[in-house]
């Protein structure tokens, strides 16, 4: 079955910081969208192009039923890409295709502490998780970015403790990997949200979480890779079976 496509209106752009733009998107169209309730929804925006569509996935920061709109943030790298150049030149009363929203992850009331750790990828995601966690929640967050420039300020509750990590010329995902490692555990039961690089997340920091830490897979059911440096969408999507058929293959506790 074909998925149900949503035009929507450009209302206003904003540049977030060195490297993020926002997006706001309404119109008429906003009545067919059909909000979650997971801090991870996302949609699936589609770009035309003169070799055909493009689709890229994009996380939902925000849902504003007053106004109806949504925002989704961009990561903008000049001409790098399809969706960033697009977001750069967006103009109020442009229009994109979108399919969705979709989504899995939602903070659960019943754990201790909670720890998400990402790239600029992740940070929509992490900042509405954090908007909806309780005023009295405990975690950790971690996010790594290219400089100082690329900080963003959100609401997160006191007991939170945020670390800005930056790259620099570091390989994507390593800095922040190496964050997540040498962090204090606290004590209790936690809940896991983890993306950014595939290979940092999946190779390094899952098998951090899941073997060292010893996290069950139900607490940390959200660890996934957003992309896959020098992939686009589509070879990251074949990159992803191909691990998953490993794994699937690979003996019990390897």
């Amino acid at each position: 079955m074909a998925r149900t496509r949503i035009t929507l209106v450009v209302q206003n752009t904003i540049r977030l910081t060195d490297h993020l733009i926002r997006v706001r998107l309404g119109g008429p169209g906003f009545t067919s969208f059909q909000p979650n309730d997971s801090t991870d929804a996302y949609v699936k925006l589609v770009f035309p192009g003169p070799d055909g569509e493009t689709v890229r996935t994009y996380t939902v920061r925000e849902v504003d039923l007053a106004a109806q709109e949504i925002a989704i943030d961009f990561v903008y790298h000049g001409d790098e890409g399809v969706a960033g150049p697009w977001a750069a030149a967006a103009e109020p009363g442009d229009t994109i295709e979108l399919m969705g929203p979709g989504g899995g992850y939602a903070p659960r009331a019943d754990a201790d502490w909670h720890l998400f750790a990402g790239d600029e990828s992740a940070l929509p995601a992490i900042a509405a998780a954090c908007a909806v966690l309780p005023a009295d929640a405990v975690g950790q967050v971690f996010l790594e970015v290219a400089g100082p420039g690329d900080e963003l300020f959100f609401a997160y509750p006191e007991g939170v403790a945020l670390t800005w990590i930056h790259r620099g010329d570091a390989a994507p995902g390593e800095a922040l990997a190496a964050a997540v490692r040498s962090a204090p555990w606290l004590d209790g039961t936690v809940q896991v949200f983890i993306h950014g690089e595939a290979r940092a997340v999946m190779h390094d920091l899952r098998p951090y979480i899941r073997k060292e830490r010893g996290v069950p897979a139900a607490w940390a059911s959200s660890i996934s890779g957003y992309w896959r440096l020098g992939r686009t969408e589509e070879g990251f999507r074949r990159w992803k079976s191909e691990l998953a058929e490993a794994e699937k293959a690979a003996p019990a506790g390897v």
